[in-house]
């Protein structure tokens, strides 16, 4: 079952599961199909696109107009995206701003250059949690392929369960601690303001992170750190 989080008449958006893919493959195509058909809609179009292991808030608009408008302003950046991830390992800083330029690097992964000619750039909060477990807060400014993930594991905390930048991961680890959590945009003068809680992960449902998580159901008033 996909939960549906808000729905408009131009668009939906869902809490999509973690482990399925939105990319351009056949497990894609099957997961929109099945999506149309649940919403009982003729076409959806991906807005935008979340990691396979990343759950959470995802927008799909139900014409061309609002794909072609909604498209746009994540490109003009004026859609606010907040991600929360799980570590197990102290990061080097614990809130500020991770920069830099990344480039391929082996297995599919990438990593995090000093270089800031075009740069990947997040924003971010921790916060330690029981259990020797820290929680991220992440506002993504720009929107570069794994950039969540590259920028935890260049702090030393990469996330719990993911198979590219997690070391020696735990086989009874029940999937990637990455989702998407909140959403804030305009669309025809409406503010939409959404936030979506994990509903699958052993560590999520844990008390003290249920806790956290409660207290940041509105990151966008946070003072974040400056760009």
């Amino acid at each position: 079952m996909i939960d549906v989080i808000f729905n408009h008449s131009d668009f939906v958006v869902i809490n999509k599961p973690a482990g399925v893919s939105v990319h351009k493959d056949d497990q894609a195509i099957s997961f929109i199909n099945k999506l149309q058909q649940r919403l009982n809609e003729p076409q959806l179009y991906l807005v935008h696109r979340l990691d396979k292991i990343t759950s959470g808030l995802l927008i799909l608009a139900k014409n061309t107009t609002a794909n072609r408008e909604l498209s746009s302003a994540f490109q003009q950046r004026k859609v606010e995206k907040y991600y929360i991830a799980l570590a197990d390992k102290r990061p080097s800083k614990k809130q500020g701003l991770v920069k830099g330029d990344m480039t391929k690097s082996r297995r599919g992964s990438w990593k995090l250059l000093r270089s800031t000619e075009n740069p990947a750039i997040s924003q971010f909060f921790s916060f330690g949690c029981d259990k020797g477990l820290r929680l991220f807060l992440i506002k993504p400014y720009t929107g570069k392929t794994h950039q969540i993930r590259v920028a935890l594991k260049s702090l030393g905390s990469p996330i719990i369960g993911d198979s590219l930048y997690y070391p020696n991961p735990e086989e009874n680890i029940d999937r990637g601690y990455l989702h998407a959590f909140a959403l804030q945009f305009h669309y025809h003068n409406q503010l939409v303001q959404l936030h979506c809680m994990p509903n699958t992960g052993r560590l999520f449902t844990l008390e003290a992170i249920q806790q956290q998580l409660a207290s940041l159901s509105q990151p966008w008033l946070l003072n974040w750190p400056k760009i």
